[in-house]
């Protein structure tokens, strides 16, 4: 009489369907807390924001700032602006990954990512005069317009492998949209939600040349104006 030898391998005896469903549904759960922790962070980081900008701009500053205040708003900021609509790829991950811890590491090396950048503008930053807030305008118009701009947008609009590939690729996105922002005040309120409406809406649509190019063309206007008419510009900030 032979010995029957199971095929089940030490600690799966009690794995069943039922807890498998079990496993599945535990980890959506924690999925989901996280995403919406996420989203509480961005909430949290709009109020902070906006009452750095509002205490900088009533004690007469439109520049950027020393360092770590500026290093702190920029935080703050591109949380605020990107992170939610950083929330698809942030599931995305969280459920290929099967760890829930997942997310704030892919949300850490995306913030991380933009705060590199942010440096990168505050080192090269000069105030500029409004002919070169305007061209700067311009260029960004003219860019969204672009190949390489479709192509970082398809990036950002798709699960990466980590927060650092996505965050290079929604830097490519949006980092014309914010240096708009730049252009036209890092304090201004209005063109901070502005600009984050439009790089949400960039981050959760596909192309569509109906609504990309009439965009673009606006931006390109709206760089035309700084130039020749600035103070016809709505929460336009020209430093001081």
């Amino acid at each position: 009489m032979g010995v029957h030898v199971s095929a089940t391998a030490p600690g799966q005896a009690d794995v069943t369907p039922a807890s498998r469903a079990r496993a599945i549904t535990n980890a959506g759960t924690a999925a989901t807390a996280a995403i919406l922790a996420t989203l509480g962070l961005a909430a949290t980081c709009w109020v902070v924001a906006v009452r750095q900008m509002s205490e900088m701009v009533m004690g007469g500053m439109t520049r950027l700032g020393p360092f770590p205040f500026f290093v702190g708003l920029w935080v703050s900021m591109t949380a605020a602006m990107m992170v939610p609509g950083a929330t698809p790829a942030l599931w995305s991950h969280s459920q290929a990954s099967g760890r829930v811890r997942a997310v704030p590491l892919f949300l850490g090396a995306y913030l991380a990512v933009w705060t590199v950048v942010g440096t990168a503008i505050y080192a090269l930053y000069r105030p500029p005069w409004t002919f070169v807030a305007g061209v700067v305008v311009i260029a960004v118009g003219i860019y969204e317009l672009t190949p390489l701009k479709r192509h970082f947008r398809r990036g950002c609009r798709q699960t990466a492998r980590s927060g650092f590939e996505f965050g290079l690729c929604c830097v490519g996105s949006s980092i014309g949209l914010m240096l708009v922002l730049v252009a036209l005040g890092m304090m201004s309120v209005t063109w901070m939600s502005v600009i984050a409406v439009v790089v949400h809406g960039q981050k959760l649509l596909p192309d569509n040349r109906a609504i990309d190019v009439p965009l673009a063309l606006g931006i390109v206007g709206l760089g035309v104006l700084v130039v020749v008419a600035p103070s016809s510009v709505p929460g336009f900030m020209p430093p001081m």
